[in-house]
């Protein structure tokens, strides 16, 4: 494995120490606590174990997410024939990140990251590598600038080809849901035909979930909402679904490890493609 290429927008260490605040939960360190990571602090894990009190259901949410973006990857890489994918909102380097699952199966794949984290940046410089053949670039941008992150991934991807947009567990931040939706129209607007859209997020789908969501809020972490699963499907309008459609995560083409989270498990996700 080749090292990981430096952005050369990336800002330096220093100026990421600077920015990351302790005093407050954050999704990125809360999630990766709760996938088993270390690259977390006291503030997150205090407001993981709260929630896991009273709705131990969220920890089967992450976990489910991982699978999820192992399983589409996949998919995308055999079945559709996808090289080239676009990750926004990354979150925290684990196992089986989007390169790693798109490189074990087409070791040419090119992948760009993007996120405006700085504890996300500092892992990501050190962690995240590339096969020889393929790529990987990461990008210090905000998903709310669809433009700027498209003229930066354009600089390792080919928007000639086909690319996956991939927005996992990110948009329940978006307070203005009507917001989101013009902003993943706009990313996909600049992709060509023949590119995807993969989202999941948390569902207003259970009493606890939605009690979660209170909980993180009042953290004083940056809210995350969770939505009903039809209103989250409003993204993919006017793409065409790979099949199952829109659905629970442990319903999306289902493998072993599906198992291992329950079946009424309180996120949904999807797969569309762009005609």
């Amino acid at each position: 494995m080749s090292e990981y290429p430096q952005s050369s927008g990336a800002p330096a260490v220093a100026q990421l120490s600077e920015r990351i605040d302790t005093t407050r939960p954050h999704s990125a360190r809360f999630w990766n606590y709760f996938v088993g990571g270390k690259d977390n602090y006291e503030v997150d894990r205090e407001i993981g174990e709260q929630i896991r009190t009273f709705f131990p259901g969220l920890v089967d949410v992450a976990v489910a997410g991982r699978q999820f973006l192992r399983r589409s990857v996949r998919h995308l890489v055999e079945e559709r024939g996808i090289r080239q994918f676009l990750d926004i909102g990354t979150g925290l380097p684990t196992a089986d990140n989007t390169h790693q699952v798109a490189q074990s199966f087409a070791p040419e794949a090119r992948i760009v990251y993007v996120d405006n984290d700085p504890l996300v940046l500092a892992h990501a410089r050190a962690l995240l590598t590339s096969t020889p053949e393929g790529a990987t670039d990461y990008i210090d941008a905000d998903l709310y600038d669809p433009q700027a992150v498209l003229a930066e991934a354009a600089k390792t991807l080919d928007f000639d080809r086909p690319v996956a947009l991939m927005l996992l567990g990110i948009l329940g931040h978006a307070d203005d849901f009507g917001h989101a939706r013009d902003i993943v129209g706009r990313l996909m607007a600049g992709l060509p035909s023949g590119s995807h859209l993969v989202v999941y997020d948390g569902t207003r789908t259970s009493e606890g979930m939605i009690a979660a969501e209170e909980a993180y809020i009042e953290s004083g972490a940056v809210p995350y909402y969770v939505r009903e699963p039809d209103e989250i499907a409003t993204l993919f309008d006017g793409l065409r679904w790979v099949e199952p459609g829109f659905v629970r995560l442990s319903e999306w083409h289902p493998d072993a490890d599906s198992a291992t989270v329950p079946a009424d498990v309180d996120a949904f996700g999807g797969v569309g493609y762009k005609e």
